[in-house]
């Protein structure tokens, strides 16, 4: 049984996917959410404000995905895969929170969530961290910038996943998970520990 805000949320989605942020209308989102004028305003001051909010919570899923991936991870190999892994299988699962995540246009509100977004970016990168340094420390993973890991990460598969998101491309980003692997472990696992088993097919499964 859902809430009514998280109808309205939903709603909002369902509304910003279909007509942008600036066709949206706080009337449509009503009119999915089957709500009343009064109860949106009682959850949200507009429909910026709705927009905003339900920005982060997506972040907050996407990022616990990406997280729960390199915590249930032992080595180098495996923790890189799970992590490319995870964001491809998010992406592609969560395809309309994912293309309000990547895609919609938020100029006109993001400045107001900027905070908030940036202390998720920051729990984001110190989970992963506390996965990494270890591994970096050891000599297993090569050291480099939490941004230059994540480049090499989650950024080439993030091409793939914005054709797909965006319709250029019809085929499934995950087609490519193996050779996005190999690649990524070739850039940032040392070169001694690349040998710990050669099937990359299956990593992280």
């Amino acid at each position: 049984m859902t809430t009514a805000r998280e109808d309205l949320l939903a709603a909002g989605l369902a509304v910003f996917d279909r007509d942008g942020f600036e066709g949206a209308t706080v009337a449509a989102i009503r009119t999915r959410a089957r709500a009343s004028n009064g109860s949106f305003f009682h959850f949200f001051g507009s429909k910026k404000e709705l927009a905003g909010t339900l920005f982060l919570e997506i972040l907050a899923r996407y990022h616990a995905a990406i997280i729960t991936a390199v915590e249930g991870s032992r080595g180098a190999r495996e923790g890189v895969a799970q992590l490319i892994r995870a964001h491809l299988d998010w992406v592609v699962n969560s395809r309309r929170e994912a293309r309000y995540l990547f895609e919609i246009s938020r100029s006109e509100w993001t400045e107001e969530i900027r905070g908030a977004q940036r202390s998720q970016n920051a729990r984001l990168a110190e989970a992963v961290e506390h996965w990494r340094a270890p591994l970096v420390e050891r000599g297993e993973l090569l050291p480099m910038t939490s941004l230059v890991f994540f480049s090499q990460t989650i950024g080439p598969a993030q091409m793939f996943c914005r054709a797909w998101l965006s319709g250029r491309d019809r085929a499934d980003p995950r087609d490519q998970t193996d050779i996005l692997i190999a690649c990524a472990i070739r850039a940032l696992v040392a070169p001694d520990a690349r040998h710990e088993g050669h099937r990359l097919r299956g990593i992280g499964r």
